[in-house]
């Protein structure tokens, strides 16, 4: 596929075609309500262009089997919703700590527990945050439209490679299940990240040996290289090091890799916020319902500008601590209880009110409760 196409899908299976055309070229799954379509599109597509499709047990085997897959040299992803996304956790731990580059890809509904398979929730944000235990620092996006879920997956898989971490794409059933108009550019305009493979000989090779970037290079298994790659703290060569100073000097590294980068990962979605008297700080679907009520406020006269997260982890606190010392109010819609705005709060760090408009999930706000919010920041 060599040609700029035009095609109306949902935003599923772009999201699976945004994975083929950054590479991915092994997936491991177990289906899940409202994922299953990338899984589907992924198992007819992949074995046509020379990679590997394998339905799982479970999740738990899926998020094990795409880190050894990662080891033989491939890029690989899986999907899941929120209870799969909970049992995959534990890898999730593993893959940040042995600096394995992978994509969860997680569609997000109505939870806890069973929830509401069928209907819209983002209350897996904080999940993919702290959900496995130990201290790591994640990657997510959040894309709003099927035409994101094309152009994001790149980007998912291009930080996983450049970073070596676990990276989340944060859908949701409404995105997941919405068809829209996707452009697809030709091949060769993509930007497609490579993985950085370590040029030493097998013999000075050492698997967690870093430069000033922080990230290790890589090889893969069969090559010829001694490598060991456990979940135990471990040094530069991957052998246990069951030592507090090892185990500090490790988890300080896999911080400060994606912390010292923070700035240029940051990626948000500004309009009109130079100016505004209120912010409105969204991602996700809920961003497109929040864009309707920023209009029904500016309609009404009131300056309101709209920030919308790309990128929600690493959180963007340094640009949203920047916005509060000129707006009265800062107003954070969600599919759950509450959970970005917290992240917000923090930034904001009191200088301005931060007003929370909370939804269970199962639908999308109606704009007229993001309004009523946004008139209440302005008063």
């Amino acid at each position: 596929m060599v040609e700029k196409k035009e095609v109306f899908v949902q935003g599923n299976i772009a999201c699976a075609e945004g994975a083929l055309y950054a590479g991915c070229s092994f997936f491991a799954g177990y289906p899940i309500t409202p994922s299953t379509e990338v899984a589907e599109h992924m198992s007819e597509e992949l074995p046509k262009r020379g990679g590997a499709f394998i339905q799982m047990e479970d999740e738990i085997a899926s998020s094990i089997a795409i880190q050894g897959a990662a080891w033989a040299g491939k890029k690989v992803m899986t999907v899941t919703s929120g209870p799969g996304l909970s049992l995959m956790m534990e890898h999730v731990g593993l893959a940040a700590f042995t600096e394995t580059p992978c994509v969860f890809v997680d569609v997000q509904r109505g939870g806890p527990s069973t929830g509401l398979p069928t209907l819209p929730g983002q209350a897996d944000m904080m999940q993919v945050k702290w959900g496995s235990h130990g201290d790591y620092e994640p990657i997510a996006l959040a894309p709003n439209s099927p035409q994101e879920c094309f152009d994001l997956m790149i980007k998912a898989f291009n930080l996983a490679e450049i970073y070596r971490v676990p990276v989340f794409f944060m859908m949701d059933e409404v995105v997941g299940h919405m068809t829209e108009r996707v452009q697809i550019p030709p091949a060769e305009e993509i930007q497609v990240v490579e993985r950085r493979w370590s040029s030493k000989p097998p013999g000075q090779y050492r698997p967690y040996e870093v430069g000033e970037d922080l990230v290790p290079d890589m090889v893969k298994a069969g090559d010829g290289y001694r490598i060991h790659i456990t979940g135990l703290t471990h040094d530069e060569r991957g052998y246990p090091a069951m030592n507090p100073t090892a185990h500090d000097r490790l988890v300080r590294r896999i911080h400060e890799k994606i912390r010292r980068h923070a700035d240029a990962l940051v990626d948000i979605r500004e309009d009109g916020i130079e100016g505004a008297e209120v912010a409105v700080v969204s991602f996700g679907i809920t961003s497109r319902v929040a864009a309707a009520a920023v209009e029904l406020a500016r309609q009404r006269g009131l300056k309101v500008g709209h920030l919308r997260l790309i990128i929600t982890w690493p959180f963007p606190g340094r640009r949203i601590a920047e916005v509060a010392r000129h707006v009265k109010g800062i107003v954070v819609p969600e599919l759950n209880m509450g959970q970005v705005v917290l992240e917000v709060e923090r930034a904001v760090a009191g200088r301005v009110p931060v007003h929370s408009v909370p939804h269970a999930g199962g639908t999308v706000h109606e704009p007229e409760v993001i309004l009523e919010k946004i008139l209440e920041a302005a008063r």
